[in-house]
């Protein structure tokens, strides 16, 4: 557990750059702590909103992929020491699951999602994709949920994204990758039942 030892009434905290070693040493307290070239974000737990919006498109994904591929929430993605990313959703071929104890390699991950919120927007809409782009992630769709929802697709073009491509809620959108799946983004906001 990391400590932070309190000087003159002040706390101070340990040295950037923060490695992901650093972060293992976190307490696990509900927070989401990530690592951009050394520097620490930490974001809330997420809002209902967000988490319905997490699992409608996990469920989507899902329920689509093809048996070799599976589709994950929250995992751990480890580019380099000083970079630790945890995306909403993944997808990542079934085999490389078996074999990863804590965290994936960039190179596992076929397309990483995130869900836009208040406290992430800068984040997710500026320097998690130059950040996913970097390290070779090949797809990065950004859900905004207060735009309908509305998906936002980069795919990887050479050392950057290309796009992205803008499917908004009420029409459907058909994708070929990372596998054919269909459907409105409208479903990962609309209430069941």
């Amino acid at each position: 557990m990391a400590t932070i030892e309190p000087i003159a009434g002040r706390a101070t905290f340990p040295v950037v750059p923060f490695t992901v070693d650093d972060l293992l040493e976190f307490p696990d307290d509900g927070y989401r702590y990530e690592l951009f070239n050394g520097s620490l974000v930490v974001s809330p737990a997420p809002t209902p909103m967000h988490q319905r919006v997490i699992s409608r498109l996990l469920f989507i994904l899902a329920d689509a992929a093809p048996p070799a591929l599976e589709c994950l929430t929250t995992v751990n993605v480890r580019p380099s020491n000083e970079n630790f990313y945890i995306p909403d959703l993944v997808v990542v071929p079934q085999q490389v699951t078996e074999t990863v104890d804590l965290m994936y390699a960039p190179s596992d991950l076929l397309l990483a999602a995130e869900v836009v919120s208040p406290s992430s927007r800068v984040i997710d809409r500026a320097l998690k994709v130059a950040a996913y782009a970097e390290a070779g992630i090949p797809l990065y769709w950004r859900v905004e949920p207060m735009e309908g929802p509305t998906i936002y697709v980069y795919e990887l073009d050479g050392p950057s994204y290309s796009g992205p491509v803008v499917h908004k809620a009420g029409t459907t959108v058909t994708l070929s990758s990372p596998f054919p799946v269909s459907f409105d983004p409208a479903e990962l906001t609309r209430l069941t039942g």
